[in-house]
């Protein structure tokens, strides 16, 4: 019997020559991630427990980014907590403001997170570093504080799920649409407690920035994590950043894993995305997912470029390419956050903030901001938004009685440019 590159992976990291899916296991850690709002309670259970100092400071990355730049007295006192257990325990991986980016873009473009690893963080979106190959997953607070002093973490070794794309994509879509379609199939509890493993032609031919929209949202699912082998697009993603000064120092060996051909899986599923349209997913639920196409005629009030799922360089490269030229509708706030410090450098180099700004936009620091409704675009009563962000319960990103809908950065560029939900081919030539 094969196993899946999931298992292969967690066994390797408990010293066991292999697991089996439902097992109990204590596996060696990676990289532990904590954040402006998880880590200040782990911090505080690693110092109830007694601890006195981490497992290993290499090996421990905290990132202040969701009400960062602090927003107000709460949100700096948290902060604070996560500065001062930085300094005091040496943490190498700690990133103020000014030097940092949102978590899940940040760490793989710094090389901190490579094939093979085991990561975990105390926040949901975690499951993003699958896309190069790594086991990653979200866990609670107490758990990440057990990580910083032991090194452990427990799982229960999830069922695989395999995802399988015929056929290449079209214009205007991306990895974003990939995994809204597939929640809209599968629905919001359709993948519970497995692992997503996505795989196909389509797959094989996206850039690794899709790749990461795709396996941050295996959340979304109900999934343990989302997860794609490596391969040559992989390989050159990691070598291109580590040519890069700011990677550099976070050379290290990594171990490519790939699933076998006789693998058990809970189940497969194969879809034909050649004719696939933009997706949009309507509140709220991002399971709600529809051809753009269907809601050409919801207004909007707000627009949001960014985010984990798509905020780095070529999400901001489609935006500026539809929104070059053009004006934001006067009725639409539009918000862009590049994800990281070296992003929103590149943007600039590359004239994209100059188009935004052109075009009526503002540009953020990169935050998690209004994604989770922290700061940075927060929505009022009745207000309709239009983000690339993750999540769009409801009260998501502000007020009760406002909405939220899902899309890829061309079709938020597109409906900020109508002042309703548009597909790029209506204001592209």
């Amino acid at each position: 019997m094969g196993y899946t590159i999931t298992e292969k992976i967690l066994a390797a990291h408990t010293g066991k020559r292999s697991v089996v899916p439902g097992e109990f296991i204590s596996a060696k850690l990676d990289l532990c991630l904590g954040n402006d709002i998880t880590a200040p309670l782990a911090i505080k259970a690693f110092e109830e427990i007694g601890a006195k100092k981490v497992f290993d400071k290499t090996k421990i990355a905290l990132i202040p980014d969701h009400f960062t730049p602090n927003k107000d007295l709460k949100s700096a006192n948290q902060c604070k907590i996560l500065s001062e257990f930085a300094h005091r325990h040496d943490i190498k991986f700690y990133f103020e403001v000014g030097r940092m980016g949102i978590e899940h873009a940040l760490l793989p473009e710094l090389g901190i997170v490579l094939p093979g690893d085991l990561v975990i963080g105390a926040d949901s979106h975690t499951c993003t570093y699958g896309a190069l190959g790594a086991f990653s997953t979200g866990v609670g607070s107490t758990d990440l504080a057990a990580a910083f002093a032991t090194g452990r973490c427990w799982f229960r070794v999830p069922e695989s799920m395999k995802f399988v794309y015929k056929g290449r994509l079209p214009k205007w879509t991306s990895g974003k649409d990939l995994i809204l379609y597939t929640i809209g199939k599968i629905g919001v509890d359709g993948a519970l407690y497995k692992a997503m493993e996505f795989g196909g032609y389509a797959i094989r031919t996206l850039d690794v920035d899709s790749r990461f929209s795709m396996c941050n949202m295996a959340i979304e699912a109900g999934a343990k994590s989302g997860i794609i082998e490596p391969d040559d697009i992989t390989i050159e993603y990691i070598r291109e950043r580590w040519k890069k000064a700011y990677a550099k120092s976070n050379r290290r060996k990594y171990t490519i894993y790939k699933s076998d051909g006789d693998a058990r899986y809970a189940e497969v599923h194969e879809y034909d995305i050649s004719r696939l349209e933009p997706q949009v997913s309507t509140p709220h639920l991002p399971s709600n997912s529809k051809d753009v196409g269907r809601l050409s005629k919801v207004a909007i009030d707000q627009v949001v470029i960014g985010s984990c799922t798509n905020g780095r360089l070529s999400d901001l490269e489609i935006a500026a390419r539809v929104l070059k030229g053009k004006k934001v509708n006067s009725r639409v706030r539009t918000i862009v956050i590049p994800a990281t410090q070296n992003i929103y450098i590149d943007a600039l180099k590359l004239g994209y903030l100059e188009i935004f700004l052109d075009a009526g936009a503002i540009v953020s620091t990169p935050t998690c901001g209004p994604c989770l409704g922290g700061h940075m675009g927060i929505l009022g009563a009745g207000e309709v938004a239009i983000a690339t962000t993750n999540r769009n319960f409801k009260g998501r990103m502000g007020d009760l009685t406002s909405e939220v809908y899902l899309s890829n950065p061309a079709v938020a560029a597109a409906s900020a440019i109508k002042g309703r939900i548009a597909h790029p081919a209506e204001v592209t030539a």
